[in-house]
């Protein structure tokens, strides 16, 4: 309940102040387990995409937001879980996988952190890994101008890249950082 009440007050209020504009909403798959990725550039990301998409996201987050009593109690209503950046994290990676098996979608930015440039980083593999130890798409999105307080923001949202070769075997490290640096070219295209 939350957050659809949210959502609606939000995306309201990035098309009055903010003149948004959401393109290719068709290719969001309308049902299944679904990994969401996208560039990070703002603190403002994972509100835009959450309200862009019209099903719900359950967003990593930073384990430390989760030490803010207040923020933390909200991000956990609005779906979001905690992962450890500084380590591999067994309970979110069984906590993402629950998700996406159940048929939810799962946001992360596979940068791992913000771009302070707005270039795109190197991806890590957690997003791919997730995918295909799901079974499910990766839906590439491109954020732009979410940075500042006035420019327009633009959600373009790609085609899903699904990966059945990879599915039916077990990929290597090497595969897993290939298709991390495939969906980031595909953002990388969406934001020209």
């Amino acid at each position: 309940m939350l957050y659809t009440v949210l959502r609606v007050i939000i995306r309201g209020m990035l098309l009055v102040w903010r003149r948004w504009q959401v393109i290719g909403l068709e290719h969001l798959p309308a049902s299944g387990g679904v990994v969401v990725v996208a560039n990070h550039v703002s603190n403002l990301d994972p509100v835009v995409l959450g309200c862009a998409l019209t099903r719900r996201i359950h967003f990593m987050a930073k384990a430390q937001l989760f030490k803010v009593p207040v923020l933390a109690t909200i991000i956990t209503m609005l779906g979001a879980f905690p992962v450890n950046r500084e380590k591999s994290d067994r309970h979110a990676i069984r906590k993402a996988l629950e998700l996406l098996q159940s048929g939810n979608m799962v946001g992360v930015f596979p940068e791992g952190t913000r771009s302070k440039t707005g270039e795109l980083q190197k991806p890590h593999i957690g997003a791919a890994m997730l995918a295909v130890k799901a079974d499910v798409p990766i839906l590439p999105v491109a954020l732009k101008g979410t940075r500042g307080m006035f420019d327009k923001i633009t959600v373009i949202i790609g085609e899903p890249v699904y990966m059945p070769e990879l599915w039916r075997g077990r990929p290597g490290k090497e595969e897993l950082e290939a298709l991390s640096q495939q969906v980031m070219d595909q953002i990388a295209n969406l934001m020209k």
